[in-house]
């Protein structure tokens, strides 16, 4: 073999022994790197992981807290519910004992049973100067004794009683209208 041959046989072994060399080294980079970018994504997957049940667990504590102050609210909505219900039961047997204690003076007057009557001036009746034979008015410290009494016809005694007895209802109603403000300021 020549020596030319020989340089050229030890030259070709050079680049292959240089090739295979560089394509070594190029797989071990390869390599390298897979194993470098695995670790980093195994590094963020588990970054991510605690992200996530960190975030669950901060939803789950906020959902129990809402659905803690929706219980509480309904509890209060019930408890102000059953306490209008009461208040308006009794406002209902106000008025019906207000609707009974009226049905009864009606009743009363109109078999004769009650009569309404005014207490009648004295003074007013008699001419100035003489006394017309009417009695004198009882003193403004004594009784009505003796004093002098008008009855009211019973067509005006009913109206009478017809307006005390809106008069009462009026109130009944407003009492009720104040004891719900009362309620709800609560």
């Amino acid at each position: 073999m020549s020596a030319w041959a020989f340089r050229l046989v030890v030259i070709a072994a050079l680049v292959a022994a240089s090739a295979s060399g560089a394509w070594a080294a190029w797989v071990w980079q390869a390599n390298a790197y897979k194993t470098q970018l695995s670790e980093q994504a195994d590094d963020y997957g588990k970054q991510l992981a605690e992200k996530d049940r960190a975030h669950g667990l901060e939803r789950e504590k906020a959902a129990a807290a809402a659905l803690d102050h929706l219980a509480d609210q309904q509890d209060a909505r019930r408890a102000l519910e059953d306490r209008l219900q009461a208040q308006a039961q009794t406002h209902w047997m106000e008025m019906e004992d207000a609707q009974q204690t009226q049905a009864r003076l009606r009743d009363r007057l109109a078999t004769a049973d009650l009569r309404l009557s005014v207490l009648v001036d004295a003074g007013a009746l008699a001419a100035p100067g003489c006394d017309g034979g009417v009695r004198e008015a009882a003193s403004t410290g004594g009784l009505v004794h003796g004093a002098i009494r008008a009855q009211l016809d019973p067509a005006h005694a009913r109206r009478i009683l017809d307006i005390t007895d809106q008069g009462d209802r009026g109130l009944i109603a407003l009492k009720a209208c104040q004891a719900y403000v009362r309620e709800l300021i609560k």
